[in-house]
């Protein structure tokens, strides 16, 4: 077997059927937490550039950085222009994952600007970090960035639950992403983690996704635990497991507390 050009260490994991853990970069600034990622097992991260004012040079760069060590840098972009997705994908990340996914039509509007033709409509851009800027073949190039990029779509909103059969089926779409919170504020629950009506959103979510032959992420519930060992267990395989600012603020509190704690 030819090994691949490009390893998506991701896409590896959910083909065999297991659960994927990722990190969400949100705060950090630096390479290295490419590979505190790595070091603490992680497959995946996330740099989340809707929710804070990450650049994309910075995410880039992190990127990058996932790639040597092994980690897939996937992106959550604030939008689905074709402008932005293309820049991030050139500069290093191995998918996007696409808020305010509503329909049919805005999820292969995503697949649109992430994959090459004939699957996509994503231009060339020369040397890419994903082949340690080695130059190859357009063709072979365009093939092998098109097997390893991947393409997640929130489902956060009424409307995508009631589409999520026919955004599942778009083809170059891997992985619908539940955004737990958004989802609850949409259908007047908010914080209402455990309600009824997000266990059947998840459940409409995951048989949508197998009858697809696609995948089920977890998001918004770092929390929650015990509804994400469930969620899991009926069949979601990608895991948001948390942020880098929320592991350090859990840390740091325990370990203030130990020393308030401390007997003189």
């Amino acid at each position: 077997m030819t090994e691949p050009l490009i390893r998506n260490r991701l896409r590896e994991t959910l083909a065999r059927g297991e659960v994927a853990a990722s990190m969400t970069v949100r705060a950090f600034r630096g390479i290295e937490i490419a590979r505190i990622a790595a070091t603490a097992g992680f497959c995946s991260i996330y740099v989340d550039i809707e929710h804070n004012t990450l650049s994309i040079d910075t995410a880039c760069q992190i990127c990058m950085a996932a790639l040597e060590v092994g980690v897939t840098p996937l992106v959550r972009v604030p939008g689905r222009s074709p402008d932005l997705i293309g820049r991030l994908l050139d500069g290093g990340a191995l998918g996007v994952i696409a808020p305010h996914v509503r329909t049919a039509e805005d999820a292969a509007r995503v697949v649109a600007c992430a994959r090459f033709p004939p699957l996509g409509e994503r231009g060339a851009g020369g040397a890419l970090p994903h082949f340690g800027f080695r130059s190859i073949p357009p063709a072979v190039a365009n093939a092998a960035l098109n097997a390893a990029t991947m393409v997640a779509v929130m489902i956060e909103t009424e409307a995508a639950l009631e589409n999520v059969g026919a955004i599942a089926a778009v083809d170059g779409v891997d992985l619908l992403m539940v955004g737990t919170n958004d989802l609850c504020a949409e259908l007047g629950i908010t914080g209402q983690f455990d309600h009824p009506r997000v266990r059947a959103a998840y459940a409409r979510c995951i048989a949508a996704a197998r009858a697809a032959g696609k995948h089920v992420g977890v998001g918004g519930l770092a929390a929650h635990p015990d509804l994400v060992a469930e969620f899991v267990a009926a069949g979601a395989r990608y895991v948001s497991t948390g942020t880098d600012l929320g592991f350090l603020i859990a840390a740091a509190t325990e370990k203030a507390a130990f020393v308030r704690r401390l007997k003189t």
